[in-house]
């Protein structure tokens, strides 16, 4: 149903009372208002159904029995159940309400089917942003998928995570946050941490706030600092101290280390160079390095490596050894 001089729909003005409508449909809204004394009227009309009706538009989690029981008794009032003050105000309160049934109805339907419908984004070749109903973000890194509702629902906020991505989440201490990857489950209230599955294993790496990570019965806190990796199998939990921002290279483009083990690091060139370097004498595996690398090519990082720890780089075939 459209408004007088069908510049605007009854369904905008809803959104405009209920405060849905985005900055360019209130402007709208606002200066057809204003455009005539006509136009002024209708406003002040529907406006007072639905402050009658107590705006039963405005709040998802509304009682909706409640809210048709509001209305309709409000309906009940404008078709003679009391005694109106004059008949064309009658008229007019049955006509308002009526409009603000039917668009009601539609508006309420549609948010019901949008806080239903799950949403799945796919990284490709890139690394995205994806900002959530809540106000969480989520990184994720290439090759990766996210699932989530368009609307949170109920009393928890749940996701599904293929491959990698770095969670900051809007603290909600009365709906967790829930992240379910593989065979592991992470579930927080309001942190940022990393959470990644490759090559069978389930890494999971907090940077602020508590981490509870699950799997098979176990359960892990994580703080700040403190990484958990999870077999494929999701039955063995390995908590260990994180050293470094080896996991955010996605993001910052660096890699951090502060007196990170020498394999982690080779384990992530691998990685960002697409390379194969082995660590053949395995008393280096362990040993710290404390450096950052910003976008260095792969031979001075190499060079860097065995000035610091007095060895040598070979090359055989494809393969780079470190001995």
């Amino acid at each position: 149903m459209n408004s007088p001089d069908n510049h605007i729909t009854d369904d905008l003005l809803v959104k405009y009372l209920a405060g849905e409508a985005s900055p360019e449909e209130a402007t709208n809204a606002e200066l057809w208002i204003n455009a005539s004394e006509t136009n002024k009227k209708y406003y002040t009309h529907f406006k007072l159904i639905w402050d009658e009706s107590e705006g039963v538009g405005a709040n998802r989690n509304v009682d909706e029995n409640a809210a048709w029981a509001r209305l309709q008794s409000r309906m009940a009032i404008a078709h003679g159940n009391h005694k109106p003050k004059s008949k064309i105000k009658n008229r007019w309160i049955q006509l308002a309400a009526s409009i603000v049934l039917v668009c009601l109805i539609g508006y309420i339907m549609r948010n019901q089917s949008e806080s239903n419908k799950m949403i799945s984004r796919s990284s490709g070749v890139n690394v995205v942003d994806e900002h959530l109903s809540d106000g969480s973000v989520v990184t994720l890194n290439s090759n990766s998928e996210l699932s989530y509702p368009s609307r949170f629902k109920g009393n928890e906020r749940p996701v599904k995570l293929s491959g990698e991505a770095f969670f900051k989440i809007a603290p909600d201490k009365t709906k967790p946050f829930i992240i379910s990857i593989k065979n592991v489950t992470v579930r927080v209230v309001g942190t940022s941490f990393d959470v990644k599955n490759s090559k069978g294993k389930t890494e999971v790496t907090v940077e602020t706030g508590i981490v509870k990570v699950s799997a098979h019965g176990q359960e892990v806190l994580l703080h700040p600092g403190e990484k958990v990796i999870a077999d494929e199998a999701g039955t063995q939990l390995l908590k260990n101290e994180s050293k470094g921002k080896l996991y955010n290279y996605y993001i910052t483009k660096e890699l951090v280390c502060d007196n990170t083990p020498l394999h982690e690091l080779v384990d992530k060139l691998n990685e960002v160079y697409n390379a194969q370097i082995k660590i053949a004498n395995p008393k280096l595996n362990n040993l710290p390095i404390t450096v950052v690398f910003k976008q260095q090519p792969l031979d001075q990082v190499l060079k860097v490596i065995a000035e610091t720890f007095n060895v040598q780089v070979a090359h055989e075939g494809n393969t780079i050894l470190l001995k």
